[in-house]
């Protein structure tokens, strides 16, 4: 039987990209049959909202999505859409995988998996104004909440990570010199699970400081990160840039009933229906989507397909240095698969 998935093209560069990528992951043979939902600016018009009902009627049902970057429109609807889809279905567990694919640059051989606890922390959106005489805004108030129900599955899901994929390393990023009770707690309960990982995962701490440090200086140090929500954030952007930038990062929101398999980066409106857009960033994001599936064999060809692509400077798109548009960088890829 194929596997059904969630397709939301999303909206500017959206609809480009996706369209690239299900034409490079169909090439694969992989078995999939595409489930074509809206959210975004591009579901206010038909559905008045962005993040219509069917929308997530569908993910629950296929429990797997690909989705294309969404703009959250000013004043409508949710905070973020993204968030909103992460409380949706509880994807607590942010992964960012980084690696080098672009030859030449700062750094050769970076081989970095972030893991982010993706709904506790400064993010949960637990705050409010305080008042002060008359005025009802003079202050402004964040609450990080941290459990210890998220952290111990945040850090779990991290160490059974680095097992299944053959990673040596965790390191566990804090601020539990400054934030000892929130922070305290997540380094804690980090250093009570990675216990029961002795001999199969080595595993240490470091400062996020320090951590955001020494990435820039020695990236190859690190093997896993794994962190809070907001630390997360930042570092997964850092290592990122760390590669070539945003729009070769892909990322996966993972959750016990869900999985939702995106690029990263904005919708870039400026460059929208220019056809000029680089689908990398999704397209890495379809291969952790096949990983999931377990279509191991069809990510595998797609990964070397695109370094293939890259080390020889095939018809790139501008944004890699070269003249092509997404489409003839699709056709590059699949003419090597």
């Amino acid at each position: 039987m194929p596997h059904t998935v969630t397709l939301i093209p999303g909206d500017g560069i959206g609809p480009d990209i996706t369209e690239a990528v299900v034409r490079v992951v169909e090439a694969t043979g992989a078995d999939i049959q595409w489930d074509r939902r809206a959210a975004g600016v591009a579901a206010i018009e038909q559905h008045t909202t962005p993040l219509p009902q069917e929308t997530i009627d569908a993910i629950r049902s296929t429990r797997v999505a690909l989705k294309g970057p969404l703009t959250t429109p000013v004043g409508v609807g949710f905070r973020s859409i993204n968030v909103a889809l992460r409380k949706e279905f509880d994807l607590y567990a942010n992964v960012r995988p980084a690696k080098t694919i672009v030859p030449g640059g700062r750094y050769e051989d970076v081989d970095i998996v972030l893991i982010r606890e993706n709904t506790e922390g400064l993010y949960s959106g637990v705050e409010h104004y305080v008042g002060i005489g008359g005025d009802p805004r003079a202050a402004a108030e964040s609450v990080m909440l941290v459990t210890r129900f998220g952290v111990e599955r945040i850090i779990r899901y991290a160490m059974d990570y680095a097992v299944k994929n053959g990673r040596k390393k965790v390191t566990l990023a804090h601020k539990a010199n400054i934030l000892k009770y929130t922070q305290g707690l997540f380094l804690d309960v980090g250093r009570e699970i990675a216990k029961e990982y002795e001999g199969r995962v080595e595993f240490e701490d470091r400062i996020i400081d320090a951590t955001a440090m020494q990435l820039v200086m020695d990236p190859t140090r690190f093997d896993m990160i794994v962190c809070e929500n907001m630390f997360g954030d930042i570092l997964s952007d850092e290592i990122a840039g760390l590669v070539g930038g945003l729009g070769l990062a892909p990322g996966a929101n993972i959750g016990k009933d869900a999985a939702i398999f995106e690029a990263v980066h904005g919708s870039a409106p400026d460059i929208a229906g220019k056809g000029i857009a680089n689908p990398a960033a999704l397209l890495l994001a379809a291969v952790l989507m096949l990983e999931h599936l377990e279509m191991r064999g069809e990510a595998g060809r797609i990964k070397r397909a695109l370094e293939s692509a890259i080390r020889e400077k095939d018809t790139l798109t501008p944004d890699l240095g070269g003249t092509g548009t997404t489409d003839t960088f699709a056709d590059a890829l699949i003419r090597r698969l």
